[in-house]
């Protein structure tokens, strides 16, 4: 395990104006919280970086932002989805172990009471915020993997954007009954925003590099076979949108109500990106084999 934990601590990285903030914090006199604070979100992290990295996933890096953390992968949702989940909440149950050490040391009195109290609540605040259904929170990951079983990658991928939509707003409208001149508050909707923004312009990248990972990358992280019933008047491409993260597709082609034959998804793959037949309908790859 220190294997692991020394290899993602490699990656952190820390955003330039989080230096700023925490010279604030030290003309202020606030950088023991402000500490505290981000040794919690950098252990949340590395539980995210940590799990990935036991299954031999690719971690880019593990930033630490003025508002928070991100662990980068470099997975592109072809990944089992029990291993998505179990990397998605490796973050949020560092907070179990870190509230319960904290606890000990407090009632064996090594934990003065005002730290405990602000260690607590800011373990609290870190764990519930991230647990909102939203993208890119941990709520919102294990929402998108939760629809990962039911839809394909695509409508999965979209279906958490709107959703993550639809609760930024509520949860921007009780910001602004309750506490409408919060900076940091405001701080975060605005990275949330620009956060949904940015996938949604991006959605067709973003299925493009699943496709592409998933023809050249491991293919051993399937571990369902689901058939796909295909017209042979549909296009490479209508196919391709079809395909579900965590599902390994055989493809049965079929002409009016005949079967015509059977394709490995990776040989419709190599035709879209190999052979560029971007244009071609599913039939002519059975004359092709």
């Amino acid at each position: 395990m220190n294997k692991h934990v020394m290899s993602v601590l490699g990656k952190v990285s820390i955003h330039p104006l989080l230096w700023l903030v925490i010279g604030i914090a030290v003309v202020t006199a606030h950088f023991i919280e402000l500490l505290m604070l981000l040794v919690i979100i950098l252990i949340h992290e590395l539980g995210h970086g940590v799990m990935a990295h036991v299954f031999s996933w690719r971690v880019k890096r593990i930033s630490l932002l003025p508002f928070g953390g991100v662990a980068e992968m470099d997975e592109h949702g072809n990944r089992s989805l029990k291993e998505e989940l179990l990397v998605i909440i490796a973050g949020p149950l560092q907070h179990v172990w870190l509230m319960a050490g904290a606890w000990l040391l407090f009632n064996i009195g090594l934990f003065p009471d005002r730290m405990f109290e602000l260690f607590i609540q800011y373990n609290l605040m870190v764990l519930l915020f991230n647990l909102l259904p939203i993208w890119p929170l941990d709520g919102g990951k294990i929402l998108s993997v939760i629809l990962g079983y039911r839809m394909t990658f695509i409508k999965a991928y979209e279906w958490t954007i709107f959703f993550s939509l639809g609760m930024l707003f509520l949860i921007h409208f009780i910001v602004l009954v309750t506490v409408p001149f919060h900076l940091n508050l405001w701080i975060i909707l605005t990275f949330l925003y620009f956060s949904l923004w940015a996938e949604w312009k991006q959605r067709r990248y973003t299925f493009m590099k699943f496709l592409l990972e998933r023809y050249y990358g491991k293919n051993d992280s399937f571990q369902q076979l689901k058939p796909l019933i295909i017209n042979g008047e549909d296009s490479l491409a209508s196919v391709l949108e079809r395909f579900q993260r965590g599902f390994k597709h055989p493809l049965i082609i079929y002409e009016g109500n005949k079967e015509a034959g059977k394709l490995d998804e990776n040989e419709l793959l190599h035709a879209f990106f190999t052979e560029k037949m971007t244009t071609a309908k599913s039939k002519d790859l059975l004359y092709l084999i």
